[in-house]
């Protein structure tokens, strides 16, 4: 676009002409979270507590025990199968919960609350491979008092229940803490996610179907967190 700017009288009819930049600003949209994603929280609550009932099912109790179950693991394949899929709808139900913590999102806490949801899933992860080895071994080792067996099976167990659950505790209790000092979810369920993570830290040693805590908690979580949001959706907006 050309302009002619006016000259006073007396001076040199000269034309000043000024261009301007007339190229297209580009439109951008900003990110929203779908109001549906928490339902990741649900599928990771199906995936991995059918996981843990396969699995807890298919293991013989006690620290010293046979090592059949090593050569009779259809259902631990499957256990092993459904725990990738379950590890994505977590990552899925993290990345909700962050955006549901918008701007009250606190640093110290964020940081607590994100490292050990990372650090349990990379220690089910970690498990889970230990498990697949060790029924390789048992493809390979058929000898009945295998060692490779008894020390895949406790590995596998001390990384799941002494390490990756109790990281579940702490990014239950993280999020309980949030949740109370911010007032953006119910308090009793802050109060809820403490009571569960302390039974997860102090007790899980005792039964290791206690596991089955966390998966629920989630699945709790996520129908409130949808049940909000539809209120939300549904509410006029001012």
């Amino acid at each position: 676009m050309t302009s002619k700017t006016p000259r006073a009288p007396g001076e040199d009819n000269v034309e000043v002409v000024s261009v301007r930049n007339a190229a297209p600003q580009m439109q951008f949209k900003r990110l929203t979270t779908p109001r549906a994603a928490a339902i990741a929280g649900i599928v990771f609550s199906a995936l991995f507590s059918a996981s843990i009932i396969l699995l807890r099912s298919a293991l013989p109790a006690g620290t010293v025990a046979s090592t059949a179950w090593a050569h009779e693991s259809g259902k631990i394949n499957i256990a092993l199968r459904l725990i990738p899929f379950a590890g994505i709808a977590f990552l899925w139900f993290i990345g909700v919960i962050r955006d549901r913590l918008g701007g009250y999102e606190d640093r110290f806490f964020s940081t607590v609350f994100f490292g050990s949801g990372l650090l349990f899933l990379a220690m089910v992860f970690v498990s889970s491979g230990v498990a697949a080895a060790t029924l390789a071994s048992g493809e390979l080792t058929k000898s009945a008092g295998s060692q490779v067996i008894y020390f895949g099976r406790v590995i596998m167990l001390q990384v799941s229940n002494v390490y990756a659950i109790r990281m579940a505790g702490v990014f239950m209790i993280s999020l309980g803490t949030i949740w109370w000092r911010t007032g953006l979810m119910p308090r009793w369920l802050a109060v809820i996610s403490f009571l569960v993570a302390l039974t997860l830290l102090v007790v899980i040693n005792l039964s290791l179907w206690l596991a089955l805590l966390f998966p629920a908690w989630t699945f709790l979580v996520s129908v409130l967190v949808l049940v909000r949001n539809r209120r939300s959706a549904a509410s006029p907006v001012a």
